[in-house]
This record gives C-alpha cells, sequence and structure tokens, in this order.
C-alpha cells in the first residue's frame, strides 16, 4: 500500500458499524479529561476489542492484518529495526519483499511513524496492521539482551583485573553507584529475566566460567557464561543487596530483598551455598504486580472445582494442597484464600517467605534465627480468634498436630505438604508421628497438583506419539489411543524455540468420605490405599494429564514428566 493517509478512528468504527454515537461521545469525554488515546479508551470500556479496531483499519485500508500469535517471525529480520524505534512506533518488521520490507504497525494511520520507519531501515515499506498488545509481546520476546550481558560480564572482567581491587567502589556503594559494572550487569540479568517470565535466576560458578540460567515453565535454559573471575563480585553485590553476611563464605545463607523493574515490583528471595569453585546462587522472583488467580481461572476440572469450594468454605477442618516444590501449591491455596477473604472473616497465615501480599489478612513471616518458626507462631495465631488459618508447610510434627488441633477446634486450616500424590499424604502424616484419630478427624480433603508445559499455539503441530508414549497412554485410553489426535510444538520465535509457552494445572482430589476415616483409623495401610483408591475411582494426576494431551493443550512428552504412575 501507499503512505497512509490519516483516518478518524471513531467516525470509522461507527462506519463498520462496530460502535455507537454515544460510545463515540463519552470516549471524546474521557479523553479530554485522562488524555488518553481514543483507542485505548474504546477497548478499556469495552465497546470494541483491540482487534476489532486493527481489523476495521485494515479493511479501510486495504492493507493485510496480522495475527503474530501464528505469523512465522524471522528474529534476524525483526532486528533490523532498532528496539528503540520498534517500541516506539509499535513496529515490527514481517517479511523481506525484495524491494520493499513489509511492517506491522499497530497504527498505520501514523505518517511520522511511517516517514521514520523508512528513513531508519532504508527502503520502501509496506504496511500491514497488528495488534499493540501482540507486537509489544514480540517485541519482548526478540529483542533479547543476551549479548549486552555477555558485554556487561566482559566490562566486569577487565574492571577486574588480575590484580586485587577496592571492592567498595567496584560495587557502587561510593557515588555513581548506578554506572558501577556489578550493578549494570544485574540490573539487566534481572530485566530480561522479568522480560522471560523466569521464575528463577541460578548463578553457579563452575571451574573456568560463570554460569548464569534462568527457569522458564519449570525448566532451566542458559542465559549467558562469563569469566569466572566475576563470580566474587556478583555474589558479594547480591550479598550486600539482601543484607547477608559477606564475610560468611562457608556456610548457606538465606535472604531477601525487593527491585523495581519495568513498572513491576519484584520480590526476590535469595539462597546461597557454598560449592567447589565459588557460592552458588539462586533468586525465586515474585513478581508483586501479577495478580492473583481466581480458582475458576486455574483449569480445576469441575467436579473437583466444586468439591474443593465445598470444603473450604466449611467452618472447620483441613484442607492440604500437595506436591513438589514450584508446583504451584501456595498459588491455589491464595486463590482460595481470595474468595474466602472478607470483613466477616479473621484471615492468619503463616508463611516462610509471605510470597503474596492480600489485603485484609494478617499475614507473619517465620524467622526460624530468633525463634519465629511455625510452631510457635501457630500457637500464637490461635489466641488471636481467626476463622481461618493457613500455614505455609506441615514441616514437622509439631506443626501438623497444632494444625490438626486447630482443624477439630473450630478453624479453617490451609496447608501444603510435599508428597508424591493425594493418596500417600495421609499415610505421610502417620509417618510423621501425628496420631490416626487427629487425621482422620480433621482432615477433609488432599489436593494433588503439578504443573505441565502449554503448547506454543504458534508452533502446534500433529504429532506421532513414540511406542513408549502409547503405552503409557494406553492405561488410561485403552483401544482408544489411535482414535485420539496428538499435538507437539515445533519451536519458533514466539516461544524461544521451546514448543513450549506457559504452564497449567494437573490435579487429583482425595475426600476423607466415611470409608476413608474408618481406614485411617485402622493401623492397617493396605485397608487405607484400598479405600482411597476406591473413592478416587481412577481420577488421578495421570488422568488428569492424558485429558490435557487429548484437548491439545500439553505434550505426551510433559504429560509423561509429571504424572505419577499407578498399578491398576
Amino acid at each position: 500500500m501507499a503512505r497512509p493517509e490519516k483516518i478518524r478512528l471513531g467516525d470509522l468504527l461507527i462506519q463498520q458499524g462496530l460502535l455507537t454515537d454515544e460510545q463515540l461521545k463519552m470516549s471524546l469525554d474521557e479523553q479530554k479529561r485522562s488524555g488518553r488515546k481514543l483507542g485505548r479508551i474504546f477497548v478499556d470500556s469495552g465497546y470494541v476489542t483491540e482487534e476489532g479496531i486493527s481489523k476495521a483499519l485494515a479493511r479501510q485500508l486495504q492493507a493485510p492484518f496480522i495475527d503474530l500469535r501464528t505469523y512465522p517471525l524471522n528474529n534476524e529480520l525483526i532486528q533490523r529495526l532498532p528496539e528503540a524505534q520498534a517500541r516506539r512506533f509499535r513496529a515490527v518488521v514481517l517479511e523481506d519483499r525484495g524491494g520493499a520490507l513489509l511492517v506491522g504497525l499497530s497504527d498505520p494511520t501514523d505518517l511520522v511513524a511511517y516517514d521514520e520507519l523508512a528513513r531508519v531501515l532504508h527502503t520502501d515499506i509496506e504496511l500491514a496492521v497488528v495488534t499493540e498488545s501482540q507486537v509489544l509481546a514480540t517485541i519482548d520476546r526478540t529483542y533479547r539482551k543476551t549479548e549486552e550481558i555477555a558485554g556487561l560480564a566482559k566490562e566486569l572482567t577487565s574492571e577486574l583485573g588480575d590484580v586485587p581491587v577496592e571492592f567498595g567502589e567496584l560495587l557502587g556503594l561510593s557515588t555513581g553507584q548506578e554506572d558501577a559494572p556489578v550493578v549494570k550487569l544485574l540490573q539487566t540479568v534481572f530485566e530480561e529475566a522479568l522480560r522471560l517470565r523466569a521464575s528463577d535466576i541460578h548463578v553457579e560458578p563452575q571451574e573456568k566460567n560463570l554460569r548464569i540460567r534462568f527457569r522458564i515453565d519449570g525448566v532451566l535454559h542458559v542465559q549467558t557464561e562469563a569469566d569466572q573471575k566475576i563470580a566474587g563480585a556478583v555474589s558479594l553485590r547480591l550479598k550486600l543487596m539482601s543484607g547477608l553476611d559477606i564475610s560468611e563464605k562457608r556456610l548457606p545463607q538465606d535472604g531477601r530483598f525487593v527491585i523495581h523493574l519495568r513498572n513491576a515490583k519484584v520480590d526476590v528471595r535469595i539462597s546461597t551455598m557454598p560449592t567447589q569453585f565459588g557460592e552458588s546462587i539462586v533468586m525465586r522472583l515474585l513478581n508483586q504486580n501479577t495478580g492473583l488467580l481466581r480458582l475458576d481461572s486455574m483449569n480445576i476440572p469441575k467436579r473437583i472445582l466444586d468439591r474443593l469450594r465445598e470444603a473450604v468454605h466449611r467452618p472447620s477442618g483441613m484442607v492440604l494442597v500437595t506436591g513438589p516444590t514450584g508446583s504451584g501449591k501456595t498459588t491455589t491455596l491464595y486463590a482460595a484464600l481470595n474468595e474466602l477473604n472478607g470483613t466477616d472473616k479473621k484471615v492468619i497465615t503463616v508463611e516462610d517467605p509471605v510470597e503474596y501480599r492480600l489485603p485484609g489478612l494478617n499475614q507473619v513471616q517465620v524467622h526460624e534465627k530468633i525463634d519465629l518458626t511455625f510452631s510457635r507462631v501457630l500457637r500464637t495465631a490461635l489466641r488471636q480468634d481467626p476463622d481461618i488459618v493457613l500455614v505455609g508447610e506441615m514441616r514437622d510434627q509439631e506443626t501438623a498436630e497444632i494444625g490438626m488441633r486447630a482443624a477439630m477446634t473450630g478453624h479453617m486450616v490451609l496447608s501444603t505438604l510435599h508428597t508424591n500424590d493425594a493418596l500417600s499424604t495421609p499415610i505421610r502424616l502417620l509417618d510423621m508421628g501425628v496420631p490416626h484419630y487427629m487425621v482422620a478427624l480433621s482432615l477433609q480433603m488432599v489436593l494433588a497438583q503439578r504443573l505441565v508445559r502449554v503448547v506454543c499455539e504458534s508452533c502446534a503441530a500433529p504429532y506421532t506419539p513414540t511406542p513408549n508414549e502409547r503405552e503409557w497412554l494406553r492405561l488410561e485410553l485403552h483401544d482408544r489411543v489411535d482414535a485420539q489426535k496428538y499435538i507437539k510444538g515445533v519451536g519458533c520465535t514466539h516461544c524461544n524455540g521451546t514448543g513450549y509457552q506457559g504452564r497449567t494445572g494437573v490435579y487429583e482430589m482425595l475426600e476423607m468420605t466415611n470409608e476413608v476415616v474408618q481406614a485411617t483409623n485402622q493401623d492397617d495401610p493396605n485397608a487405607f490405599v484400598q479405600a482411597a483408591r476406591k473413592q478416587m475411582g481412577g481420577n488421578t494426576l495421570r488422568r488428569d494429564a492424558v485429558r490435557l494431551v487429548i484437548a491439545g493443550r500439553t505434550s505426551v512428552e510433559d504429560a509423561m514428566r509429571i504424572s505419577s504412575q499407578y498399578e491398576e
């Protein structure tokens, strides 16, 4: 298409029947008050979708509308446009057409953007229409800071040299803190981790290099490898940020600090551990700007969701959520608390650390060094007349027994436990030394969960399971294995070549029915296992994982990775 002409967006949407005169008038009044863009007001007010606006512009300008979620993007081509201009004009280079470049713009009527892009790219351009949210997401994924991080690491290596230095100056403790090499390096690492949705940053000194890895969707990815020489400076700076003892390198330490990045407040939990070649550091990133999930948005099967809601709304009892570290247990409990929280209930949480902030709750951070333990805080919490108590984890017999007694005396207690599945949870409590009668009378429900990776929509392709995968599927599908369709992500720019984007939950539930309670009171593990399996009716983690495979949400490989194997 030729150089675009200015279009009055409101008139265009009215002309195409997407907006009414009254809606336009109210939006114009709002624009005068707030100064926001008119298109954003239309979307935020619910008058028209972002995609609806883009398609209307595409029709008017006779330009193609491109859905960037499924478009085969080329990273090298995109990066021909500097990131600053890409963000300023909400633009992305899509295709090289020989004599011209096809460029996606969220506002194709912006004449300044058209002229500036043609100047920066040194070629003629043809316009396509894309949505603003999709182009920003594409920019975030594409303009990786791997090279910048490597460059900053080299700069820090150069600063250190081979002779002793004054670490106070190097670490930015004097003037010009923001210009210290280690500060710039860590700032960039944190920004990149947040951009890539990393849950953890691993800083690992090796014999000849320092490796930095990000955990994204539960899987570790190498971000950069730098000279091992900078490991001490990085470790020292992180210790200072988190208030740890910088002179102690022989013992593990734990701490936390808060950073502000890209308009987000991020709570960082840090753990240091001495290794052969230096201190290994792992940081868990908790974005406080991320809203709490709701129970009905967590992919919990309806039959489980209904029973879970009924259980947590009871006046007393205990509900346990189990699974390994990083399986989303705390997220599920807080989603439940989000529904229970109200002015008519007193809610106290005892956690290590406090991972979510929820208005109206009384949240307590456990501090082992000053003997502020789970059991001590829990005893005190019960004297505060609570209705609902959340215990971060049932770590020992004492904490478990206090929680169980609270559940038996009129309190609703929510907590987590590290077990492989729902069925083994009551047995684990008994192994911890909790009396049979206490488990039987207080425990209402056990929810076991895992997280599976979601197949990337942009590169999902038909997949034929391997013989091993077919046998695993046959445990649930029997002779219906070949009647199903399977997919797997082949890897693209949208998912950084992994084939997956995001995670979702897999669940199983054990309810403490009369039969299960009676079996719990007996000193016969086999009788309990039989009663529990009968109650669950085969609705295991494996079955729920297969459900997601059939629905095209995850791959057979990832479902097998997280689900437990059960004897039939």
